[in-house]
């Protein structure tokens, strides 16, 4: 059973904070070997993060064994009412970077005020001393976690973390989408339009515009999640790659159908043509502001393509 934080004895309480600064210190390792190969001068801080942290512990385990003896009780987070759980994001692969800072700030800063509200409960002075002691050591931790920012992340190294982060964004969520975006816009054309010119029927054409749209996303989201795992190519999560790329092929191909609810067969297909027109516009955007693709160069082969399956369509629905 879980025990209140003011019930615990002095011996406890160094015994908790032992088992905390372990706990720190191999987080912060964990976050270093999730970096160092994509954010390597942050890999570097937590890194000395981890060292700090080993040497509190270090500090610690001395202050026991004057005190207590060899046997250090087992004493961790779960075991103490009210004590603070961290979401274990250092599980996480990729790591994301802003993620990795923002969890080491809040790591520090509660534990700090974590000790500090448990010091103004405290009766005993000997325990409010060291509660205090342990809130100055995290207060200094957090400022030097801070200079140690500021040491390893240069201008120049933070520009390079930017253009990873970018580069990681891209492999991972703009890459599956548009490539959901452009299966969904384009090869669902043919079908739509050949139903709307075989039927001349704005329904029929929903219909089967719905179906080929929603289809494809399933079919895709499938494909690009079991494609790989992600593990060597570093694309992220299967599961997020697919859903990503599912959903634009969904939305890709319903956004030309959508028109088709118009009941007037020649105002629905005039509107389903310039959403095409959006469509295909969007696409080449996206190519020429991450994939580095001149426009006119995007636009061309995205206009082509479509052009192509929207003849496609035409031509068998008119036969």
């Amino acid at each position: 059973m879980a025990k209140k934080f003011k019930d615990l004895t002095e011996q406890e309480i160094l015994a908790l904070a032992i088992t905390l600064e372990e706990e720190d210190s191999r987080i912060y390792g964990d976050f270093a070997d999730g970096l160092r190969e994509t954010y390597p001068a942050t890999a570097k801080m937590f890194e000395e993060m981890q060292e700090e942290e080993s040497g509190h512990r270090r500090a610690l385990i001395e202050t026991f064994r004057q005190r207590f003896g060899e046997h250090i009780p087992l004493i961790r987070r779960q075991d103490v009412k009210g004590f603070i759980q961290h979401k274990p994001v250092w599980l996480a692969r990729p790591l994301g970077i802003d993620t990795v800072r923002k969890q080491a700030e809040i790591m520090e800063l509660e534990t700090r005020r974590f000790y500090e509200r448990a010091m103004k409960t405290a009766t005993d002075a000997s325990v409010r001393k060291l509660l205090g002691d342990l809130a100055d050591a995290e207060r200094k931790h957090y400022a030097k976690a801070e200079s140690l920012e500021e040491k390893h992340l240069t201008p120049d190294v933070r520009r390079e973390e930017e253009a990873s982060r970018r580069r990681l964004f891209v492999l991972q969520i703009i890459q599956p989408g548009l490539a959901g975006l452009m299966d969904g816009s384009v090869s669902t054309l043919a079908p739509v339009f050949a139903a709307a010119f075989a039927t001349r029927s704005s329904s029929d054409a929903f219909l089967v515009g719905l179906a080929a749209s929603i289809g494809a996303g399933i079919s895709m989201g499938f494909a690009e999640a079991l494609s790989d795992d992600g593990s060597l190519t570093g694309r992220g999560q299967p599961l997020v790659r697919g859903s990503v790329c599912g959903v634009m092929t969904a939305m890709g191909g319903i956004g030309h159908t959508l028109p088709f609810l118009i009941h007037d067969f020649r105002v629905a297909m005039t509107a389903a043509v310039a959403v095409v027109a959006v469509e295909l516009a969007t696409i080449s955007f996206i190519r020429h502001r991450y994939m580095d693709t001149p426009f006119l160069s995007a636009a061309f082969q995205v206009v082509v393509g479509g052009v192509l399956v929207f003849l496609t369509g035409i031509l068998i629905g008119s036969s």
